[in-house]
């Protein structure tokens, strides 16, 4: 954060900042707030594949064992098997 304090909060760093508006309401500052332009790169994307009701299940059960969610289990596993792909591949 540069040396001058934000407008609003005051705060003269990223933590102060974060702290303010964890207890703040931005709905009445609104009036203190001016457009912003900025670019999003979006890096990923859903692709959604059917899946046996059976695997499905037995796929939310491992990952709530492990806890993270389906979608992040079969990625990270997806992962893995491509990765042993290659190596066999080569």
């Amino acid at each position: 954060m540069s040396a001058n304090k934000s407008s609003t909060s005051k705060a003269r760093s990223h933590r102060e900042l974060g702290d303010y508006w964890d207890v703040h309401d931005l709905s009445k500052s609104w009036d203190k707030t001016a457009p912003a332009r900025f670019l999003v790169r979006i890096e990923s994307e859903a692709v959604f594949v059917a899946v046996d009701r059976e695997l499905s299940e037995r796929l939310r059960m491992v990952a709530d064992h492990r806890g993270v969610s389906a979608d992040t289990l079969v990625n990270l596993w997806i992962q893995e098997k491509l990765r042993q792909e290659r190596r066999h591949n080569k």
